[in-house]
């Protein structure tokens, strides 16, 4: 155990060392942060202020465009410092704290897509009920747990964290914390750490799992049943935005979580960590918005509503 307390920081290898991609990469990347604040603010605050959007579909929704900006917010400000200021050099502390809040967003996240399947359920399978099942007592309720088992899941894991030395080689190759790597690099044995990761992902995680997509079991053939195409068409266009950020958000952490790493996928795993930290929180709002009638309705009732303010 000798020399376990050297190393005081890590290295952030991030995603290039040539200066003119270093240059390209901060505005792509400052464009996409902004627009993911802007555009998941806009519809937090759609939700917030719009009555017609004052129901338990969008009350998740409007969990899920806060979850989603703070989720950008804890890897996109760092990233986008490194590439300006060169200095990709971070504390063991302030690493540990971003591998905290990165893991409470996510963890929330899985929870959140969860919750929002069995809302999906609820209106579809069993829609003279749903105003019973889905009181807004039921919601925030729901809401509340959401957050607290993420942040608790994630303070276990961090805890633990604290259990490991560092001795060895301070790269970490990626352009923020996060467990896998720092796994890679300790000089103790991380075996406890992963059986935690693995009994609490084995069970919050497979709950969760199941829970997001067994609804859909019920949904799609409870559509099945419907006898009008039109019918069939909006039940169906309700689920429809909800799926592809659940299928966009598992595969991406699938990858990175369950697919071995080698040398050889070093790559490409930046890139799936780049889809998730940053991609995705920007195209959550985006196919939720631009494919949700009532979301757009809003925006166009905000956008006329400012116009009068301004002509007045």
């Amino acid at each position: 155990m000798r020399n376990v307390t050297e190393i005081s920081s890590f290295t952030l290898v991030g995603l290039s060392d040539h200066p003119l991609t270093m240059n390209g990469l901060f505005a792509l990347f400052l464009l996409i942060y902004l627009m993911t604040v802007i555009t998941n603010l806009l519809i937090f605050f759609l939700i917030l202020t719009d009555y017609n959007l004052h129901n338990p579909m969008y009350f998740f929704l409007a969990n899920l465009a806060f979850l989603d900006m703070s989720y950008s917010s804890v890897t996109a400000p760092r990233m986008l410092f490194d590439l300006v200021v060169k200095s990709r050099s971070i504390s063991i502390p302030a690493c540990i704290s971003q591998v905290f809040f990165y893991l409470s967003f996510a963890n929330s996240e899985v929870l959140l897509l969860s919750v929002m399947s069995y809302d999906r359920y609820i209106a579809i399978c069993h829609p003279l009920h749903y105003k019973l099942f889905m009181s807004w007592r039921v919601c925030t309720r729901m809401a509340f747990l959401v957050w607290v088992a993420g942040y608790s899941v994630s303070l276990v894991y961090t805890l633990f964290l604290l259990r490991l030395s560092f001795c060895r080689t301070s790269s970490i190759h990626n352009f923020f914390c996060d467990l896998p790597h720092l796994y890679q690099i300790t000089c103790t044995d991380p075996f406890i750490n992963i059986m935690v990761i693995f009994l609490f992902c084995g069970s919050i995680g497979s709950g969760a799992f199941l829970l997001t997509f067994l609804p859909y079991v019920y949904i799609f053939n409870t559509i099945l049943r419907i006898r009008t195409k039109t019918g069939k068409r909006k039940a169906f266009s309700t689920c429809t935005s909800h799926l592809t950020v659940v299928f966009i958000f598992y595969g991406s952490f699938i990858f990175i979580y369950l697919v071995p790493s080698s040398s050889n996928m070093v790559n490409l795993n930046k890139l799936f960590t780049v889809i998730t930290a940053l991609i995705n929180p920007l195209l959550n709002p985006l196919i939720y918005s631009l494919r949700n009638k009532d979301i757009m309705e809003a925006l166009m009732k905000s956008y006329y509503h400012l116009k009068l303010i301004q002509v007045s």
